[in-house]
């Protein structure tokens, strides 16, 4: 009768265990229960709860709000999207371009005379000429004819030219007058150098005016040294070559200060028979009203 009624007690304590709701554990090795690691109901750690995006470690979250099914995958795509793409070539840098002024220009343009691409100048300033002279230079090499100097450009014409000598710089004239000679210092002086080929018009030191000028070929040179203006003839006929000599001072023999046509139309190219030609006939006419008889001419390198 004892053993019944223990019996019965044990099976009404198993039932109101399962209605309270305990939770199994499970028995370890040994025997031992294992621990809870939780509130009872709750999500056991390392386990994602309802609803929330799976991740691993080469998964990213889904606009989808879906979890990334594995590394691989996204792998793929970032190493697709991280293929450099080809990069377009860089423009050359531009160099001189219209409108520029300066030594640089003067250079280039002595070299574009060189390979026959100009035909004036130079002059200091990248104008019109020079444009269509370096538009006709790059289409004849296949470049793009831009008409403005690019490092591509100047590379090639630095391959096919030489450094221009100071005669070749200023071809057309336009060169700073060289330092006055001490004898130019003092008095009224007609300061002439074969150095910068350049008349300056000074008195008691300052410089008042400067022209280009042109000497004499190898054969008829130009005499150099401390001259006087003998006299002056305004519309001077030379009785050797039977040429006009406008505005002639005279300062050594038959050799005088006049203003040239052909200087004016030919610049360099030509020479005088020992003249000093000016081809810039508005300062010659003026300097003519200013030089008197007895003014020095000073004729130097």
């Amino acid at each position: 009768m004892r053993t019944a009624v223990i019996r019965t007690s044990l099976a009404v304590t198993g039932v109101i265990a399962l209605v309270g709701g305990c939770t199994a554990q499970a028995v370890q090795s040994g025997g031992h229960a294992a621990p809870s690691t939780g509130a009872p109901g709750s999500a056991s750690p390392g386990t994602s709860a309802p609803g929330r995006a799976g991740t691993d470690s080469g998964g990213a979250d889904r606009a989808d709000g879906k979890g990334g099914s594995g590394g691989k995958g996204t792998a793929d795509r970032t190493s697709a999207d991280a293929k450099p793409s080809a990069s377009p070539t860089p423009a050359p840098k531009t160099l001189y371009k219209p409108g520029d002024t300066g030594k640089q220009v003067r250079d280039l343009q002595a070299r574009l005379r060189q390979v026959a691409w100009l035909f004036e100048g130079p002059t200091g300033t990248y104008g019109p000429a020079t444009t269509k002279a370096v538009k006709g230079f790059q289409g004849k090499r296949g470049l793009p004819q831009t008409g403005t100097t690019d490092s591509v450009t100047w590379a090639r014409l630095l391959k096919m030219t030489h450094t221009p000598t100071r005669d070749e710089l200023y071809a057309a004239g336009g060169q700073p007058a060289a330092k006055p000679d001490p004898r130019c210092m003092t008095g009224r002086v007609l300061c002439i150098s074969k150095t910068s080929r350049t008349l300056s018009w000074m008195v008691d030191g300052k410089r008042l005016m400067t022209t280009d000028v042109r000497f004499g070929s190898q054969y008829t040179p130009t005499r150099e040294g401390l001259f006087h203006v003998d006299f002056k003839s305004r519309d001077h006929v030379s009785t050797i070559y039977h040429t006009p000599m406008p505005y002639a001072m005279f300062f050594s023999g038959g050799q005088a200060v006049h203003y040239s046509s052909d200087f004016a139309a030919r610049g360099y190219a030509g020479a005088s028979h020992g003249c000093v030609n000016v081809r810039d006939k508005a300062k010659i006419a003026s300097l003519f009203d200013q030089v008197r008889a007895g003014d020095k001419v000073v004729v130097y390198w």
